[in-house]
C-alpha cells in the first residue's frame, strides 16, 4: 500500500509492544501492521486495545498460531515479526520464509543447537532475509566503543573482560516466568547473555571459536532458600497472604498492563507469570562464568550474576597499545511492568581510555534517548523507517544471530559436561 512495508507480529507477550507500536505512533508513513498471532486471544485483544487507544492505530486482525500460513496467506506480509516464546523462535522463523517472508526476530535467535542449524539452512533454501533486533548495538556508548577499537586506539584487542550484574528487581524477573524452564529460554547464557556475545563479535570484528564455562543455580529456588534458613514458600504471588512482605514477589493485580496482558488472559492457557522465584521447578542458573577464545585469538572472560545490588556492567578491552575501560549503571525494571523507555535506561556511564605511554582520558559519549541506553529508538528506526548509512554496519542478520547465541549455547554443553565446546562442533555455516 503506497510502497509501504507490510508486517505481522507473532507473540503479542512483554516485547511485542516495542515494535507495534513504533510502527502504529513513529513509522506509518513506511511501515504498516495488518495482524497479530497468539495462542491467547485475550492477551492479542490487549494488544489491539493498545493499538487503538494508546497510539490511534486501527485495530488489526487476529489469528490463533495454528492459523499462521492461513495469516500470510490472507494478509501477504512483506516480513514477519516474531516476539514469541523462545523456543518458538525458529518456527515461524522458519515457516515465514517458506511462505515467502523476511524476518524481523527478537533475540535470541533460538535456543539450541539444532534449531539454529535449521534455521541457516532455511535462510540458505529460501533466500529470504533474517534481521535480529539487538538494540544494544545502538546504544551511543556501545557504538563508542566499537568507533574506538576500529580506530585502533587501543591497537589490536587481546582480551576482554566484561562483568554483568542483574540486580534482585530485574534478574530476579527470569525466574518467575517461562524463562526459568531452559527449555523455553536455553537459560540466561543464551537468553539475557546474547545481547553481551553479540556485543563482543561487534565490537572486536571476531567470532567465537572454543567456549568453557561453569554455572549453578546458588541464590533463586527452594533448596537454596531453604539452605539458608527460610520457611515460608508459596507458588505464586498475587493474592497470597504470604507474599504480601516478599520484595521478590510480583502482584499482576496491582500493575494495570501486567493484570491486563497476563492474569486476565491466564483462563486460556494457565500461564501464570507470578511464580514465587524461591520455588521448585527451576533448571535454569543464576551465576555464570564463560571463558571464550575468538578466532582472531582474542580470550574474553565473562561473568553473569541474577541478583546483585545493583544493575550494569563493567567492560575491560587490554589492547597492545593500551586498555578501555566502561562502566554503566542501567535503569532495573520488570518486563512490561513500566515504560518501555526505562527499561535498560542509562543511569550512569563512564568510558577512559588508558594509552600505554600516556596519561589516561575519559571520552565524551552522547546521551541516548529511549530505552536500552537510546538503542531502542536507533534500532527501530533502522527497521522501520527510511535506511540512513551506518559505518558501523549494526544491523544484525541470522549469522550474527547464530554467532551470538552459539556462544551461549557452547557455554551451556560445557557446563554439563566439564569439557572446553568447538564453535565449529555445533553447526556448519555454508
Amino acid at each position: 500500500m503506497n510502497g509501504k512495508k507490510k508486517f505481522v507480529q507473532v507473540g503479542t507477550g512483554g516485547r511485542s509492544e516495542l515494535f507495534y507500536s513504533a510502527i502504529a505512533a513513529d513509522f506509518k508513513e513506511t511501515s504498516e501492521l495488518v495482524a497479530f498471532c497468539d495462542p491467547n486471544q485475550t492477551r492479542m485483544d490487549y494488544a489491539n486495545k493498545l493499538l487503538t487507544e494508546k497510539y490511534g492505530y486501527p485495530a488489526v486482525r487476529t489469528y490463533k498460531t495454528g492459523e499462521f500460513d492461513q495469516m500470510i496467506e490472507t494478509e501477504k506480509p512483506d516480513a514477519v515479526i516474531i516476539t514469541s516464546m523462545d523456543r518458538t523462535h525458529h518456527r515461524y522463523i522458519i515457516r515465514a520464509m517458506e511462505l515467502g517472508c523476511d524476518v524481523v526476530t527478537e533475540k535470541p535467535m533460538t535456543v539450541d543447537e539444532k534449531k539454529c542449524q535449521d534455521i541457516l539452512d532455511a535462510v540458505e533454501r529460501t533466500g529470504r532475509n533474517v534481521r535480529v533486533t539487538f538494540n544494544y548495538r545502538y546504544a551511543p556508548h556501545h557504538t563508542k566503543a566499537r568507533e574506538l577499537i576500529e580506530d585502533g586506539v587501543i591497537g589490536k584487542v587481546s582480551s576482554v573482560h566484561f562483568e554483568w550484574l542483574l540486580n534482585t528487581r530485574h534478574g530476579a524477573d527470569y525466574f518467575r516466568r517461562w524463562h526459568r524452564d531452559k527449555r523455553n529460554s536455553g537459560g540466561l547464557l543464551v537468553h539475557k547473555s546474547t545481547h553481551h556475545f553479540d556485543l563482543v563479535n561487534f565490537w572486536i570484528g571476531s567470532q567465537p571459536e572454543t567456549v568453557f564455562a561453569f554455572g549453578d543455580l546458588m541464590f533463586y529456588g527452594k533448596e537454596n532458600a531453604e539452605s539458608r534458613g527460610e520457611t515460608r514458600f508459596y507458588e505464586r504471588a498475587t493474592g497470597n497472604p504470604l507474599a504480601q512482605d516478599d520484595p521478590f514477589a510480583l502482584h499482576l493485580d496491582q500493575n494495570e498492563n501486567l493484570k491486563a496482558m497476563y492474569l486476565d488472559a491466564e483462563h486460556e492457557d494457565g500461564y501464570r507469570r507470578d511464580q514465587s522465584v524461591f520455588g521448585d521447578g527451576i533448571s535454569i542458573e543464576d551465576t555464570m562464568g564463560v571463558i571464550v577464545r575468538y578466532k582472531n585469538n582474542a580470550i574474553m572472560t565473562y561473568s553473569l550474576n541474577a541478583y546483585m545490588p545493583w544493575e550494569g556492567y563493567r567492560i575491560a578491552f587490554n589492547g597492545t597499545k593500551g586498555r578501555i575501560e566502561m562502566s554503566v549503571v542501567e535503569q532495573s525494571y520488570v518486563n512490561s511492568g513500566g515504560e518501555k523507555a526505562q527499561e535498560g535506561a542509562i543511569l550512569g556511564q563512564k568510558i577512559t581510555v588508558f594509552p600505554m605511554f600516556g596519561a589516561p582520558y575519559e571520552v565524551k559519549v552522547d546521551d541516548g534517548v529511549g530505552g536500552h541506553g537510546g538503542g531502542d529508538t536507533v534500532m527501530l528506526n533502522d527497521i522501520f523507517g527510511t535506511p540512513v548509512y551506518d559505518r558501523f554496519h549494526r544491523a544484525a542478520n541470522h549469522i550474527d544471530g547464530a554467532r551470538s547465541i552459539l556462544t551461549g549455547i557452547a557455554a551451556n554443553r560445557a557446563i554439563r559436561t566439564g569439557q572446553p565446546v568447538k564453535v565449529s562442533d555445533l553447526v556448519t555455516f555454508k
